[in-house]
């Protein structure tokens, strides 16, 4: 079976001439909380308040301006590299260097937040039972642990969800098999909504997950109420990544695969342009493969305010040989 094609090579941050004030990352020591006087008869985190309680009491505050990223590191063929160091790459964070790296780790094993969503407009009619025999095995082979987690949603002129949050494997083959081709195309607005009603959703807890939503779909779209920055922002908001298998096998390259590599792209994701039905398989397997093939890195930014503005990301390998993937950017909290 052929390779799935893969867009051409485009303009990276990794071939971007490195900005002043980038420097090798290193580790810095975690300096311990320090304990801060609490209030006569004020309790404790989790405990209720007590009678006894004297001016001796304390809490413990931490510092909660983490950012944890996820990102991918491939050679000019595409071919994952693992094994590489903190000190291999700099980074910025709002155009300076962040305050201080907590940790850095090559993450194969964290739980899985993954939105199917598949394109069930008029167009795709012809092909529409393989692509959803295509999602379903790809279903089967990338939920591992009982920590993953996965939901179905189609989209047509509106997006609609047929299966929710689950690990059950017979309950998201039974979402897909729900699907139903028929009607216009509303991309933009199926992105929005699985990142702002689905992945927005979720608990947020302290140990980091992979969100990615794989995106199954021509990159036409005739119908949605929304732009597509405005979808873009909604995955960084919800720091999601959007791998895109296109369903455009014709000869012809338009719009709907520059809208596909725009939405991936920015968001650290990739798309994948395969020139068969056949070769979708490809698409999903390398899917596969590189969600459990990043690099987590934890550190908390310089200067961080928690204002709801946009704060840049800039991370690269200083071997110049590998590309670095990852978001482009994250929304700061908003107190």
């Amino acid at each position: 079976m052929a390779a799935a094609q893969t867009p051409a090579a485009t303009p990276t941050q990794q071939s971007q001439p490195a900005p002043s004030g980038a420097q090798p990352l290193t580790l810095t020591p975690q300096t311990p909380a320090q304990p801060v006087p609490v209030e006569p008869g004020q309790a404790q985190p989790g405990q209720a308040p007590s009678s006894q309680d004297q001016t001796s009491s304390f809490k413990i505050v931490r510092n909660v301006n983490e950012v944890n990223l996820i990102f991918t590191v491939t050679d000019r063929h595409g071919n994952f590299i693992p094994h590489l160091k903190l000190g291999d790459f700099a980074l910025l964070d709002d155009q300076k260097a962040p305050e201080r790296v907590t940790s850095f780790t090559q993450q194969t094993n964290l739980p899985l937040r993954v939105g199917l969503v598949v394109d069930t407009s008029t167009s795709i009619r012809q092909r529409f039972d393989f692509e959803k025999q295509s999602a379903t095995q790809f279903l089967l082979q990338v939920l591992h642990s009982r920590a993953d987690r996965a939901f179905v949603m189609g989209f047509d002129a509106t997006p609609t969800l047929t299966q929710d949050w689950t690990n059950d494997i017979d309950g998201l083959e039974t979402g897909v098999t729900k699907l139903h081709a028929g009607g216009s195309t509303a991309l933009f607005d199926a992105v929005y909504s699985a990142c702002r009603d689905k992945q927005l959703s979720q608990t947020r807890g302290q140990e980091p997950v992979r969100r990615a939503i794989v995106l199954i779909s021509d990159g036409n779209d005739n119908q949605s109420r929304v732009y597509i920055e405005e979808a873009i922002k909604m995955c960084e908001r919800a720091e999601t990544i959007i791998y895109a298998i296109s369903t455009n096998w014709t000869p012809s390259r338009g719009r709907g695969d520059d809208n596909l590599k725009k939405l991936a792209e920015a968001t650290g994701g990739r798309a994948f342009f395969p020139p068969s039905m056949e070769d979708m398989v490809s698409g999903f397997n390398s899917i596969q493969e590189e969600l459990r093939s990043q690099y987590l890195l934890t550190y908390t930014p310089a200067d961080f305010k928690s204002d709801g503005a946009f704060r840049t990301i800039y991370l690269y390998c200083l071997d110049r040989r590998y590309q670095v993937r990852a978001k482009k950017g994250y929304f700061a909290p908003r107190e």
